[in-house]
């Protein structure tokens, strides 16, 4: 069994030893890029965008309550509407928010600008598209239950009062998002091992988002979720650096962390049931691409 062991681990110091020759004397392709000043390229991948949602508190009582129709749970729903912790009617007596999320797989594309600051600093700006799909869930909300939607009309009138019946529809709210950004980033990389070189990235970026739907005058009690069009965010970015003969290819993985508040609120008298639940809605992103150079 020891000359077994003492012979495997012989041969596989050889082959090793043999590797390294034949990768010390490798050719290192693509050499010319590195030397430009400015360079482009272009990437795709896929992305997992997401939402870090804060709930709202101390938005006050006995605001648009549901009716008490005789049943636990509308009793339990307007106990939680009215409790002394401001009766978000999304927090559970437990504490748990029971507003969720689902995210779906998304596509993002784009092109890359590079300026060469020195052998081991790059400055990078990548305008880009993202699409992507998230669901949210209202597990606060059940079917059949009875609400008031308050309506106003001139201003010192008292509002009317208009019974809205929870439907399937209001369960949940999909919301597709087109963000078209442009993040300025600073890379710093190592030295080139044979014809791969690691990097890691760290910027900042603008975000408008197409699907936003801020300008609409209805909100959740029409269906519609409404989100904020200008968004602003960091992003930080690691990868590794391919060189063939006549391209260079980049996988790379980036999170993307928006700074602002994307969320906009439902409108005076809308039940408190969706968008008011939440103080805070900030969108984050992890995208993995290849890029192409």
């Amino acid at each position: 069994m020891k000359k077994i062991i003492s012979l495997a681990i012989l041969f596989s110091t050889l082959g090793l030893n043999a590797q390294w020759k034949t990768n010390y004397g490798r050719e290192d392709f693509f050499v010319e890029h590195d030397e430009q000043r400015l360079s482009w390229g272009y990437f795709v991948g896929i992305n997992k965008f997401d939402f870090k949602i804060a709930p709202r508190y101390n938005y006050g009582k006995n605001i648009n309550n549901v009716i008490d129709d005789g049943t636990n749970e509308t009793r339990l729903h307007r106990a939680q509407n009215e409790d002394k912790d401001g009766g978000n009617v999304a927090i559970n007596r437990d504490g748990k928010f029971l507003v969720t999320i689902d995210s779906k797989m998304g596509f993002s594309a784009g092109l890359m600008g590079r300026l060469k600051v020195n052998d081991y600093i790059d400055l990078w700006v990548q305008p880009g598209i993202h699409f992507t799909e998230r669901t949210l869930h209202f597990d606060n909300v059940k079917t059949r239950e009875i609400y008031h939607n308050l309506k106003y009309t001139e201003e010192g009138e008292q509002p009317s009062r208009e019974e809205y019946t929870v439907t399937e529809d209001a369960l949940e709210r999909s919301i597709k998002s087109s963000y078209v950004g442009i993040p300025f980033m600073i890379e710093f990389h190592g030295d080139r091992w044979f014809n791969t070189r690691p990097y890691v990235q760290a910027g900042l970026g603008y975000a408008i988002n197409l699907q936003s739907q801020e300008s609409n005058t209805d909100d959740n009690y029409g269906g519609i979720f409404r989100m904020k069009t200008h968004n602003f965010n960091w992003q930080a970015e690691m990868g590794i650096n391919i060189y063939f003969r006549r391209f260079k290819l980049t996988p790379s993985v980036k999170g993307i962390f928006f700074l602002n508040n994307e969320l906009v609120p439902d409108n005076p008298g809308t039940p408190n049931i969706w968008a008011n639940t939440m103080s805070s809605l900030k969108t984050r992103a992890l995208v993995f691409s290849l890029k192409f150079e």
